[in-house]
Parts: structure tokens; sequence; C-alpha cells
């Protein structure tokens, strides 16, 4: 093993760590933590097990085995950011609803309050 496979394993846990972390001190969701801790993990089996990576390469047609890494990464990055559009846009349109809510009962205790000012 030499020095940049040690370095990759010792990243690699200290990211799965800090990803449960950040579950435990609920300031990441375990939904969302789970895609993180499975890349974590992803990425700590391609570091200890390097040799994996090689043949992988060659049958790609990558000629250095670690710039096979690029193209993961950038397919996972499309997937998270298409992952969260989904998200927010889900999370938009809850917001326009309870917005629109908010405002109907706003109305509805000024029509109450008017109602019941003018009995007075």
């Amino acid at each position: 093993m030499d020095k940049i496979q040690i370095l990759l394993i010792v990243v690699s846990v200290l990211f799965v760590l800090f990803v449960l972390q950040l579950t435990r001190k609920k300031k990441l969701r375990e939904g969302y933590s789970l895609i993180w801790f499975f890349l974590g993990l992803i990425l700590l089996f391609f570091s200890v097990f390097r040799g994996i990576i090689d043949p992988l390469a060659a049958f790609v047609g990558i000629k250095v085995a670690p710039f096979i890494i690029i193209p993961f990464l950038i397919f996972v990055t499309f997937l998270l950011g298409m992952h969260f559009s989904i998200i927010i846009s889900k999370l938009a349109e809850e917001n326009k609803k309870l917005i629109q809510e908010v405002a109907l009962l706003k109305n509805r205790i000024e029509k109450l309050e008017m109602e019941k000012e003018s009995k007075i």
C-alpha cells in the first residue's frame, strides 16, 4: 500500500464519519445522508481495492486509471443536481400553497374582526 492509497482511505473514512456526525447532530436529514454515506463507501471501496480501477479503465478505454473517476463524478453530480432540483421544485410548490392558505386565513380573520367590531 503506497502513501496515496493510505491518504485516500483516511479521507474516505473521515468523509463517512463527517456524514454520520452531521446526521447525528440533525444538520443533515437521514434521506440525504444515505446518498452521501453510500458515496463515501464507494470511495472507500475504490480506495481499498485500487486494483479494480485499472481493468475498468482499460475496458472503457481510459489510459490513466484514476481519470475514470472524473466521468463517475460528473454523473453523480448530474444525478444529485437533478435530485435536488426535484426537491426544490416540490418545496417551492408547497410554499406557494402555504402562502395562499395563510392569505385566505388572514382575510377570513380580518372579516371576522370587522364583523365583531360592527356588532359592538
